[in-house]
């Protein structure tokens, strides 16, 4: 067992940024929270703090539909904690507020991400209840992070985010995580309606998956992990995750870290917005859907988007220049990580020193609780194969739901505007158009030097 350092932590914070620097895969921190004052964060402290304030509720229905709820199929409502505290304890009348509506025991209710920074404006005081220097992370606390408070059942729909890495502390209440590894994405079907732009969401509910329109969902290796009051987890960068909350009240803080987004993840991202744009503020009997996620500002004109595919495709030739003029102060080529950061010409070794107060999140042993017996399922549709109907796994089925079920009428399926934007803006799609895109300006910029 590793002694403590003169903290009283386990780990300093340069152990735990060299730490971060080497996991490969989701973790979790024990005992670096102790003394830290978040950990009185509470609901019921928090309803003190906040008095009369409003706080937005994201609300969903408890009820099994093999589909993702995403965030825009949800009721909102705005009221005091206390509202939510008496909804919990089962009050009627006026001490619910707006949640009266809303039956308990049919729904469950979630203020997510909600910017510390906004919601304590008027108490600046409390950003320093939250202590991510000892993570390495120097001057950064509750003004970088988010609150989430929620009920059990409470959840947020699979996606992975594709700038950086989370830091989610748990407070009150157990949350499960289903984590999946960027390598299953194709197994995940991933869409991008709704839209938002640092995010990918899974078309899969990965609790009760449809494997019938999802055969590939059969091999996706899923890493669950509890996460109890104190402990940290951390979720690398591209990692998929569904979260769940376990207990009547939880209360989470979850710092997001952003990483240096390479230039070429800049084009493929400013080439989905413009065509996710474009195609869905386009007038059309399917186009009547809550497309854009609550936490995306407003739909862009493909003027500005275009500007943004620009800037982006420009950047990417400039650092490429860069990379070809050779620097006569250092001779040595530069190496860059994962991170962006230049790398030593040799690195030291390094052991993640996983032990009790660093655990991995393992792989969950058990099956997705399908048996071969089921005869809605196609066992030769395994990870990575194609399907009968000449589709990668990746691709979305989502026409399927108007097939005919029964008869010996072939089915009929309608294709609509969003099926043909998760063809489009299928990773494998946006990489090549990217690539096509780079090329036609270096192409273009040949040209117009003079000979």
């Amino acid at each position: 067992m590793a002694a403590l350092n003169p903290t009283n932590k386990p780990f300093s914070p340069e152990e735990i940024q060299r730490i971060l620097h080497h996991l490969q895969q989701p973790a979790v921190f024990i005992r670096m929270t102790r003394g830290w004052p978040v950990l009185r964060w509470t609901a019921e402290h928090l309803s003190g703090c906040l008095g009369d304030k409003l706080v937005r509720f994201r609300l969903g229905r408890k009820k099994e539909t093999n589909t993702p709820l995403f965030e825009t199929r949800c009721v909102y409502v705005e009221a005091t904690l206390g509202h939510f505290l008496s909804w919990t304890h089962d009050q009627a009348g006026p001490d619910v507020g707006p949640f009266f509506e809303y039956p308990k025991s049919e729904y469950w209710a979630y203020a997510d991400y909600k910017y510390i920074a906004k919601v304590f404006q008027d108490q600046p005081a409390m950003f320093e209840d939250v202590k991510w220097s000892d993570f390495g992370f120097e001057g950064r606390n509750g003004r970088e992070s988010t609150l989430w408070i929620g009920t059990a059942g409470a959840n947020t729909p699979c996606h992975l985010d594709s700038y950086g890495f989370n830091l989610v502390l748990q407070v009150e209440g157990r949350k499960r995580w289903h984590l999946f590894p960027p390598g299953d994405t194709a197994s995940l079907y991933p869409t991008r309606i709704p839209y938002e732009e640092s995010s990918v969401f899974s078309q899969v509910d990965v609790l009760h998956p449809d494997l019938r329109r999802f055969p590939a969902f059969q091999g996706a290796r899923a890493h669950v992990v509890t996460l109890q009051p104190g402990q940290v987890l951390f979720v690398p960068r591209h990692w998929w995750h569904y979260v769940e909350s376990l207990d009547p009240i939880t209360v989470s803080v979850n710092s997001w870290i952003e990483l240096e987004v390479d230039d070429v993840t800049r084009v493929s991202e400013a080439v989905t917005k413009a065509v996710v744009c474009a195609l869905k503020s386009a007038p059309s009997d399917d186009n009547g859907d809550d497309w854009l996620n609550p936490t995306e500002e407003g739909a862009a004109s493909h003027n500005e988007n275009m500007r943004y595919v620009n800037l982006a495709v420009q950047a990417v030739a400039r650092r490429q220049r860069e990379e070809l003029t050779p620097d006569l102060r250092d001779p040595r080529p530069v190496k860059r990580d994962s991170r962006g950061q230049i790398k030593t010409d040799v690195d030291p070794p390094f052991v993640v020193p996983f032990g009790p107060h660093l655990t991995p999140v393992h792989r969950r042993a058990e099956t997705w609780g399908v048996t071969a017996d089921d005869p809605g399922v196609s066992w030769d549709s395994a990870p990575g194969s194609r399907r009968s109907d000449g589709c990668s796994p990746g691709l979305s089925q989502r026409g399927s739901e108007n097939a005919s079920d029964g008869g010996d009428e072939p089915p009929n399926p309608t294709i609509t505007t969003n099926d043909l934007l998760d063809c489009l803006l299928h990773p494998d799609v946006i990489a090549r158009v990217t690539q096509l895109l780079m090329e036609r300006h270096a192409g273009s910029e040949r040209r117009a030097v003079p000979s």
